[in-house]
């Protein structure tokens, strides 16, 4: 027998946080945990465990999501932070499996919302059951506990619940927000080595500050220090600290990939950057029965 779901009050009764936090439907009546603070404003979906926005106090919105964007059972949302779990891109022996994995279109346990040093902490899990197995053959427990407040913290734990060991990739896909993508770069992969899936995976070395004007797929395996993503047009600089993080990637479909996705709204693209903290291929993490692994980000505005 199915475990009854709560409803969006009963939610909000249980975790809301007066004046801070709550439990709301969306227009199309979906949970999703908004949050209002002095310090930023933030949005977190159970469909996907997914941070869909922060802005903090005096800034515009830094977190990309697509005008289209889908919130269905089974869909994935385009745009905000979706959680690739357990693999990346395709499953190498299943073509028909569903891209990045199937956490990030299932609807997640909202288990905690509290007040912490740094703003307001929303801590969310899922766990494997039948329709994981069928896919993936392992025994896990994923949570995500987001942050929001004058930087956006995202801390993604798996645990190995079954009696064998299992190895995973992984990757909280964040959609940046960019005034526009020709004004934007990425500082801190200057002279890496990177794979580049728009041209068969060949390796290649990146030179400079990472510019994009065409469609871009880049995997930086090895690549665990920080990056900063100047946006020249409005002057501001995020900066993109990871922790337990081998790999770094860069994505921005163009012109005319995005104009063949039915959830990306026209040129939209152009105001999208993704930078990625994951572990995949050589970098994909590997458990022990009863071990635990976190994969952390934190995104803070520095001065320009």
């Amino acid at each position: 027998m199915s475990p009854t779901v709560p409803t969006i009050a009963e939610l909000d009764k249980r975790f809301g946080i007066a004046g801070s936090a709550h439990v709301q439907a969306d227009a199309g009546g979906h949970p999703v945990v908004r949050v209002a603070t002095e310090k930023c404003l933030g949005a977190m979906y159970l469909h996907g465990a997914q941070v869909t926005s922060w802005k903090p106090a005096g800034n515009s919105e830094m977190i990309f999501l697509s005008s289209k964007a889908v919130f269905e059972e089974g869909k994935a949302i385009r745009g905000g932070v979706p959680v690739c779990f357990p693999w990346f891109r395709g499953k190498a022996d299943d073509p028909k499996a569903p891209q990045h994995g199937f956490v990030r279109t299932k609807r997640w346990t909202l288990d905690a919302v509290e007040n912490a040093a740094e703003g307001i902490r929303v801590t969310m899990s899922t766990a494997s059951d039948d329709a994981t197995r069928s896919l993936w053959p392992h025994d896990f427990r994923a949570r995500l506990a987001a942050t929001f407040g004058a930087s956006l913290h995202l801390a993604f734990t798996v645990s190995n619940t079954g009696g064998g060991p299992l190895r995973y990739e992984e990757a909280l896909h964040t959609y940046y927000r960019v005034s526009d993508i020709s004004a934007a770069r990425l500082t801190g992969l200057d002279g890496a080595a990177y794979l580049d899936n728009t041209d068969n995976n060949a390796e290649k070395k990146l030179s400079g500050d990472l510019t994009i004007g065409k469609a871009t797929d880049s995997a930086f395996l090895g690549s665990e220090h920080s990056l900063d993503l100047l946006d020249a047009a409005r002057k501001s600089r995020l900066r993109i600290s990871k922790s337990n993080s081998r790999s770094t990637v860069v994505w921005n479909p163009w012109q005319e990939a995005a104009g063949k996705m039915a959830d990306m709204g026209e040129n939209e693209w152009r105001y999208m950057f993704c930078a990625e903290a994951a572990n995949i291929r050589s970098d994909a993490v590997e458990l022990a029965p009863g071990a635990s692994h976190t994969i952390s980000v934190t995104t803070s505005l520095v001065p320009w």
